[in-house]
Protein backbone atom coordinates (compact mmCIF):
# COMPACT_ATOMS: atom_id res chain seq x y z
CA UNK A 1 0.00 0.00 0.00
CA UNK A 2 1.46 3.37 -1.01
CA UNK A 3 1.28 6.44 1.18
CA UNK A 4 -1.80 8.52 0.43
CA UNK A 5 -1.45 12.26 -0.13
CA UNK A 6 -4.75 13.80 0.86
CA UNK A 7 -6.54 16.36 -1.32
CA UNK A 8 -7.72 19.68 0.17
CA UNK A 9 -11.25 18.26 0.27
CA UNK A 10 -10.08 15.15 2.13
CA UNK A 11 -8.04 17.24 4.56
CA UNK A 12 -11.10 19.29 5.43
CA UNK A 13 -13.08 16.11 6.16
CA UNK A 14 -10.19 14.87 8.31
CA UNK A 15 -10.24 18.14 10.26
CA UNK A 16 -13.89 17.56 11.07
CA UNK A 17 -13.38 13.90 12.03
CA UNK A 18 -10.34 14.76 14.14
CA UNK A 19 -12.14 17.52 16.02
CA UNK A 20 -15.06 15.19 16.71
CA UNK A 21 -12.69 12.55 18.09
CA UNK A 22 -11.20 15.04 20.51
CA UNK A 23 -14.65 16.28 21.50
CA UNK A 24 -15.68 12.73 22.47
CA UNK A 25 -12.83 12.76 24.98
CA UNK A 26 -13.85 16.23 26.19
CA UNK A 27 -17.36 14.91 26.75
CA UNK A 28 -16.36 11.77 28.64
CA UNK A 29 -13.84 13.40 31.00
CA UNK A 30 -16.30 14.26 33.82
CA UNK A 31 -17.46 10.63 33.89
CA UNK A 32 -13.97 9.10 34.22
CA UNK A 33 -14.03 8.77 37.99
CA UNK A 34 -13.64 6.12 40.67
CA UNK A 35 -16.67 3.82 40.73
CA UNK A 36 -17.48 3.86 37.03
CA UNK A 37 -17.07 0.76 34.88
CA UNK A 38 -15.24 0.83 31.57
CA UNK A 39 -18.46 -0.56 30.04
CA UNK A 40 -20.32 2.55 31.16
CA UNK A 41 -17.65 4.78 29.61
CA UNK A 42 -18.00 2.82 26.38
CA UNK A 43 -21.79 3.22 26.41
CA UNK A 44 -21.57 6.96 26.99
CA UNK A 45 -18.99 7.46 24.24
CA UNK A 46 -21.00 5.32 21.82
CA UNK A 47 -24.21 7.25 22.44
CA UNK A 48 -22.46 10.61 22.11
CA UNK A 49 -20.69 9.61 18.90
CA UNK A 50 -23.81 8.23 17.26
CA UNK A 51 -26.61 10.40 18.60
CA UNK A 52 -24.92 13.78 19.11
CA UNK A 53 -22.16 13.77 16.50
CA UNK A 54 -23.94 11.70 13.86
CA UNK A 55 -20.79 9.66 13.46
CA UNK A 56 -19.85 5.96 13.52
CA UNK A 57 -17.48 4.45 16.12
CA UNK A 58 -14.83 2.77 13.97
CA UNK A 59 -13.65 0.22 16.58
CA UNK A 60 -17.08 -1.44 16.88
CA UNK A 61 -16.98 -4.71 14.90
CA UNK A 62 -13.56 -3.80 13.46
CA UNK A 63 -12.02 -7.11 12.36
CA UNK A 64 -8.59 -7.06 10.71
CA UNK A 65 -7.40 -10.37 9.29
CA UNK A 66 -6.85 -12.94 12.01
CA UNK A 67 -8.96 -11.14 14.62
CA UNK A 68 -12.49 -11.62 15.87
CA UNK A 69 -14.61 -8.44 15.54
CA UNK A 70 -13.83 -5.91 18.25
CA UNK A 71 -16.93 -5.85 20.48
CA UNK A 72 -16.96 -2.26 21.77
CA UNK A 73 -16.92 1.34 20.51
CA UNK A 74 -13.82 2.54 22.38
CA UNK A 75 -10.65 1.05 23.82
CA UNK A 76 -10.15 1.45 27.57
CA UNK A 77 -6.72 0.35 28.80
CA UNK A 78 -6.18 0.43 32.58
CA UNK A 79 -2.86 0.42 34.47
CA UNK A 80 -0.71 -2.38 32.97
CA UNK A 81 -2.94 -2.69 29.90
CA UNK A 82 -0.95 -1.23 27.01
CA UNK A 83 -3.63 -0.82 24.34
CA UNK A 84 -6.86 -2.25 22.90
CA UNK A 85 -8.35 -2.83 26.33
CA UNK A 86 -11.90 -4.15 25.86
CA UNK A 87 -14.41 -2.33 28.10
CA UNK A 88 -16.20 -4.55 30.57
CA UNK A 89 -17.32 -4.79 34.18
CA UNK A 90 -14.04 -3.51 35.60
CA UNK A 91 -14.64 -0.68 38.07
CA UNK A 92 -12.13 2.18 38.04
CA UNK A 93 -10.57 2.77 41.45
CA UNK A 94 -8.64 5.55 43.13
CA UNK A 95 -5.04 5.46 41.90
CA UNK A 96 -5.79 3.89 38.52
CA UNK A 97 -4.59 5.35 35.24
CA UNK A 98 -6.62 4.69 32.10
CA UNK A 99 -6.20 5.39 28.40
CA UNK A 100 -9.36 6.01 26.37
CA UNK A 101 -8.91 5.66 22.60
CA UNK A 102 -11.68 6.80 20.24
CA UNK A 103 -12.08 6.84 16.45
CA UNK A 104 -15.30 8.30 15.04
CA UNK A 105 -16.00 8.08 11.32
CA UNK A 106 -17.68 11.17 9.87
CA UNK A 107 -18.60 11.42 6.17
CA UNK A 108 -16.36 8.42 5.49
CA UNK A 109 -13.21 9.75 7.21
CA UNK A 110 -11.60 8.71 10.50
CA UNK A 111 -10.50 10.85 13.43
CA UNK A 112 -8.24 9.01 15.90
CA UNK A 113 -7.01 10.19 19.30
CA UNK A 114 -6.44 8.99 22.85
CA UNK A 115 -5.75 10.49 26.27
CA UNK A 116 -4.66 9.34 29.70
CA UNK A 117 -6.98 9.92 32.65
CA UNK A 118 -5.82 9.80 36.26
CA UNK A 119 -8.32 8.46 38.78
CA UNK A 120 -8.22 10.16 42.16
CA UNK A 121 -4.64 10.27 43.44
CA UNK A 122 -2.35 7.97 41.46
CA UNK A 123 1.19 7.38 42.68
CA UNK A 124 3.99 9.80 41.85
CA UNK A 125 5.44 7.08 39.63
CA UNK A 126 2.18 6.71 37.68
CA UNK A 127 1.85 10.47 37.24
CA UNK A 128 5.44 10.72 36.02
CA UNK A 129 4.92 7.94 33.47
CA UNK A 130 1.84 9.69 32.06
CA UNK A 131 3.70 13.01 31.91
CA UNK A 132 6.80 11.64 30.17
CA UNK A 133 4.59 9.80 27.68
CA UNK A 134 2.75 13.05 26.94
CA UNK A 135 6.10 14.73 26.33
CA UNK A 136 7.08 11.84 24.03
CA UNK A 137 3.94 12.46 21.95
CA UNK A 138 4.70 16.16 21.57
CA UNK A 139 8.38 15.61 20.84
CA UNK A 140 7.32 13.26 18.04
CA UNK A 141 4.94 15.89 16.68
CA UNK A 142 7.64 18.57 16.89
CA UNK A 143 9.75 16.92 14.16
CA UNK A 144 6.88 16.53 11.66
CA UNK A 145 7.69 18.70 8.67
CA UNK A 146 8.01 18.34 4.88
CA UNK A 147 11.34 16.81 3.96
CA UNK A 148 11.73 15.13 7.34
CA UNK A 149 11.79 11.37 7.69
CA UNK A 150 9.31 9.15 9.48
CA UNK A 151 12.22 7.70 11.47
CA UNK A 152 12.82 11.13 13.02
CA UNK A 153 9.60 10.68 15.01
CA UNK A 154 10.52 7.37 16.58
CA UNK A 155 14.08 8.41 17.27
CA UNK A 156 13.16 11.45 19.37
CA UNK A 157 10.43 9.53 21.23
CA UNK A 158 12.73 6.61 22.05
CA UNK A 159 15.50 8.91 23.26
CA UNK A 160 13.21 10.78 25.66
CA UNK A 161 11.53 7.63 27.01
CA UNK A 162 14.76 5.74 27.62
CA UNK A 163 16.52 8.80 29.08
CA UNK A 164 13.81 8.80 31.73
CA UNK A 165 14.15 5.09 32.49
CA UNK A 166 11.19 3.84 30.47
CA UNK A 167 10.80 1.46 27.52
CA UNK A 168 8.97 1.78 24.20
CA UNK A 169 6.50 -0.85 22.99
CA UNK A 170 7.64 -1.97 19.54
CA UNK A 171 4.84 -4.24 18.34
CA UNK A 172 2.33 -1.40 17.84
CA UNK A 173 2.84 1.90 16.06
CA UNK A 174 1.20 4.97 14.60
CA UNK A 175 -0.27 4.75 11.13
CA UNK A 176 -1.58 6.60 8.15
CA UNK A 177 -5.29 7.32 8.35
CA UNK A 178 -8.05 8.73 6.17
CA UNK A 179 -10.94 6.94 4.49
CA UNK A 180 -9.31 3.79 5.87
CA UNK A 181 -8.68 3.26 9.58
CA UNK A 182 -5.11 2.05 9.03
CA UNK A 183 -2.97 3.08 6.05
CA UNK A 184 0.71 3.52 5.28
CA UNK A 185 3.04 4.78 6.59
CA UNK A 186 3.71 2.86 9.76
CA UNK A 187 5.03 5.30 12.36
CA UNK A 188 7.17 3.44 14.87
CA UNK A 189 7.94 5.06 18.21
CA UNK A 190 11.57 3.96 18.17
CA UNK A 191 14.27 3.95 15.52
CA UNK A 192 16.90 6.02 13.82
CA UNK A 193 16.62 9.63 12.64
CA UNK A 194 17.04 10.18 8.92
CA UNK A 195 15.46 6.84 7.97
CA UNK A 196 12.05 5.87 6.66
CA UNK A 197 9.69 7.55 4.23
CA UNK A 198 10.08 11.25 3.46
CA UNK A 199 7.27 13.35 4.90
CA UNK A 200 5.32 15.27 2.27
CA UNK A 201 2.53 17.86 2.53
CA UNK A 202 -0.83 16.12 2.55
CA UNK A 203 0.29 13.07 4.52
CA UNK A 204 -1.87 12.33 7.56
CA UNK A 205 -0.86 9.85 10.25
CA UNK A 206 -1.20 9.15 13.95
CA UNK A 207 1.54 9.40 16.55
CA UNK A 208 0.62 7.28 19.58
CA UNK A 209 3.58 6.23 21.75
CA UNK A 210 3.01 3.38 24.19
CA UNK A 211 5.55 3.73 27.00
CA UNK A 212 6.10 1.14 29.75
CA UNK A 213 7.41 1.84 33.25
CA UNK A 214 9.19 -1.52 33.17
CA UNK A 215 10.41 -3.64 30.29
CA UNK A 216 9.06 -3.38 26.76
CA UNK A 217 7.71 -6.94 26.59
CA UNK A 218 3.97 -7.39 26.05
CA UNK A 219 1.45 -10.21 25.73
CA UNK A 220 -2.09 -10.63 24.47
CA UNK A 221 -4.94 -11.51 26.82
CA UNK A 222 -7.42 -14.33 26.20
CA UNK A 223 -9.99 -11.93 24.73
CA UNK A 224 -7.78 -11.70 21.65
CA UNK A 225 -7.51 -7.89 21.85
CA UNK A 226 -6.28 -6.53 25.18
CA UNK A 227 -2.49 -6.09 25.29
CA UNK A 228 -0.71 -6.00 28.68
CA UNK A 229 2.88 -5.62 29.87
CA UNK A 230 4.59 -8.94 30.49
CA UNK A 231 6.11 -7.73 33.75
CA UNK A 232 2.82 -6.19 34.95
CA UNK A 233 4.40 -2.71 34.99
CA UNK A 234 2.29 0.36 34.24
CA UNK A 235 1.89 1.55 30.66
CA UNK A 236 0.72 4.89 29.24
CA UNK A 237 -0.26 6.19 25.81
CA UNK A 238 -1.30 9.48 24.22
CA UNK A 239 -2.33 9.92 20.59
CA UNK A 240 -2.92 12.67 18.06
CA UNK A 241 -3.62 12.64 14.32
CA UNK A 242 -1.21 14.93 12.46
CA UNK A 243 -1.19 16.51 8.99
CA UNK A 244 2.06 17.38 7.24
CA UNK A 245 1.66 20.91 5.86
CA UNK A 246 3.75 23.00 3.45
CA UNK A 247 5.49 24.68 6.39
CA UNK A 248 5.37 22.10 9.18
CA UNK A 249 2.40 20.31 10.68
CA UNK A 250 -1.18 20.68 11.87
CA UNK A 251 -2.69 18.63 14.68
CA UNK A 252 -6.16 17.54 13.58
CA UNK A 253 -7.35 16.10 16.90
CA UNK A 254 -7.59 19.27 18.96
CA UNK A 255 -10.67 20.66 20.71
CA UNK A 256 -11.55 23.04 23.52
CA UNK A 257 -10.74 20.47 26.19
CA UNK A 258 -7.57 19.03 24.67
CA UNK A 259 -4.49 19.41 26.83
CA UNK A 260 -2.06 21.92 25.25
CA UNK A 261 1.53 21.26 24.30
CA UNK A 262 3.94 21.31 27.26
CA UNK A 263 5.79 24.61 27.56
CA UNK A 264 9.16 22.85 27.50
CA UNK A 265 8.55 21.30 24.04
CA UNK A 266 9.69 23.45 21.09
CA UNK A 267 8.39 23.16 17.53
Amino acid sequence: MSISIKTPQEIEKMRVAGRLASEVLDYIEPFVRAGVTTNELDRLCHDYTVNVQGAIPAPLDYAPKGYNPYPKSICASVNHQVCHGVPGDRVLRNGDIVNLDVTPIKDGYHGDTSRMYLIGEPSIQARRLCEITFECLWLGISVVRPGGRIGDIGAIIQKHAEKNGYSVVREFCGHGIGARFHEDPQVTHYGKAGTGAVMEPGMIFTIEPMINAGKAGIREMADGWTIVTKDHSLSAQWEHTVLVTETGHEILTLSAGARPKPDRIAG
